[in-house]
């Protein structure tokens, strides 16, 4: 079962940036449950996260895989991530952007938080595609 943190706990942030990769090709399965957990944020800055895949972990996808929407306040976000439809191989936080949005006092942006990526377990998934029934 993988747990792993995607952006380390404490990451402060203030600027444009990416992460390293995280192989995921020898994972159990291919769903994961990320939490983007905000421990500070200061008023009028917003943070963005996308996460990107890699067939090799040297040539990163154009596009991510999934991104958790715009965040402004201090919370917890969950967020499935389901690789079962791409080929193995690593994941990566990048494209991390803040951003002060309407700052007056020349502060840069800075935020605090941290992401976490969780395997979700085979018998959890085949429960739940047990009580969905297609239409």
């Amino acid at each position: 079962m993988m747990e792993a943190f995607l952006v380390p706990e404490k990451t402060v942030v203030n600027a444009k940036g990416d992460g390293p990769g995280l192989d995921v090709s020898q994972s159990e399965g291919r769903v994961f449950l990320l939490t983007l957990a905000i421990t500070n944020i200061i008023e009028q800055e917003s943070l963005d996260l996308s996460i990107f895949g890699s067939g090799d972990g040297a040539t990163w996808d154009a596009k991510p895989v999934v991104a958790f929407p715009q965040k402004f306040y201090r919370e917890e976000v969950p967020l499935l991530l389901n690789l079962t439809a791409r080929s193995r191989g690593q994941v990566c936080p990048c494209a991390l952007e803040v951003s002060a949005v309407g700052a007056r006092d020349g502060r840069r942006p800075c935020s605090n938080f941290h992401v976490t990526l969780r395997e979700v377990p085979q018998e959890i998934l085949a429960e739940a595609a047990g009580r969905v029934r297609p239409s």
